[in-house]
């Protein structure tokens, strides 16, 4: 008999395909299964979900055989891991893989930012470049600072990249780095000395709205926030203040909070480049985190740790 597993979000068909082959796989996105999903609840060892939406505290309690979350993704701030370890269930994340995609998403929104490819893309689309109108010139990119918020992975990743452009590198980072690129002490003080504040830390309790009001008075009227972390990392009230009172001069964003269903006002904010979460949203990037979510969970029922598990303390399944 076939394990049951809940899947929160959709994956790559190819991924599914497998996963349909090992397990009965329960879709809790498919509101056709419902009533199928009440009735296997207890029998629901394992979940796959992804990094943006995690599985929530009262589904815990929901799947009392609960054993391992595999995660779609590196991050695991809509994961409560105290309570998954308290329950002795795993949290793997698919970690190593999409580095070097978000970092040249993170490069990709600078780039379309400072230089206005979304504007110039629908001027041409609506016939307006042949009506010889005006259009806006854009930002020098070369020579500019950029600072990196959070130097992880992505952050380092994202850092060469903007080497590579020509840009000075600084960073704010909880621990100092083996790196020669400048540290500052402050998110403050680093968004005073940067032209474009690329945010790349991990979100969790103690870096929820870390790019506040303060952070971005300090990037000033010709600074650009990029954000390929998450949401809850920047205060949306005071970024959305920002952008409007043109004390900052734009965003390019790739998260926001309770995504998908943003705010309306970001819509209508000026200069502004928006993204769907699609920091990691290529064919091979994708394919590769599903077969390390299908390893995970294959690991979990065969009575083994999981290969990557965050749960370091946990030495059973």
């Amino acid at each position: 008999m076939k394990h049951h597993i809940l899947l929160v979000e959709p994956m790559m068909k190819v991924i599914e395909d497998r996963l349909d082959e090992a397990y009965t796989v329960h879709r809790l996105y498919n509101p056709e299964e419902k009533q199928a999903i009440e009735a296997a609840l207890p029998s629901i060892r394992a979940v796959a979900t992804g990094g943006a939406t995690g599985l929530p505290r009262e589904w815990f309690d929901r799947l009392p055989a609960l054993g391992v979350i595999a995660v779609n993704g590196v991050g695991t701030d809509k994961v409560d891991l105290e309570l998954a370890r308290a329950r002795n269930v795993h949290v793997t994340t698919t970690p190593d893989v999409l580095t070097e995609d978000v970092a040249d998403m993170g490069i990709a929104l600078m780039l379309a930012l400072l230089r206005h490819i979304p504007q110039g893309d629908r001027m041409v689309r609506e016939g307006r470049w042949a009506k010889r109108e005006p259009f806006p010139l854009g930002t020098k990119v070369h020579g500019k600072r950029i600072g990196v918020l959070g130097l992880g992975q992505i952050g380092q990743a994202l850092a060469r990249r903007a080497e590579a452009f020509g840009m000075a590198v600084r960073y704010w980072n909880r621990s100092l780095l083996d790196t020669a690129w400048v540290r500052h002490a402050s998110p403050v003080e680093l968004a005073e000395d940067s032209d474009v504040l690329a945010v790349c830390v991990a979100a969790n309790a103690a870096t929820q709205g870390i790019v506040n009001a303060e952070v971005l008075a300090a990037l000033g009227p010709t600074g650009f926030l990029v954000n390929v972390a998450r949401g809850s990392v920047v205060d949306e009230d005071a970024l959305l203040a920002a952008l409007k009172g043109g004390s900052i001069a734009g965003a390019g964003l790739d998260v926001f909070v309770d995504e998908p269903t943003i705010r309306e006002e970001f819509f209508t904010a000026p200069n502004t480049v928006l993204m769907p979460h699609q920091g990691s949203a290529t064919v091979e990037t994708r394919v590769t985190m599903g077969e390390i979510v299908l390893a995970n969970i294959a690991a979990y029922f065969a009575g083994e740790k999981p290969p990557t598990s965050v749960n370091s303390q946990m030495d059973k399944p």
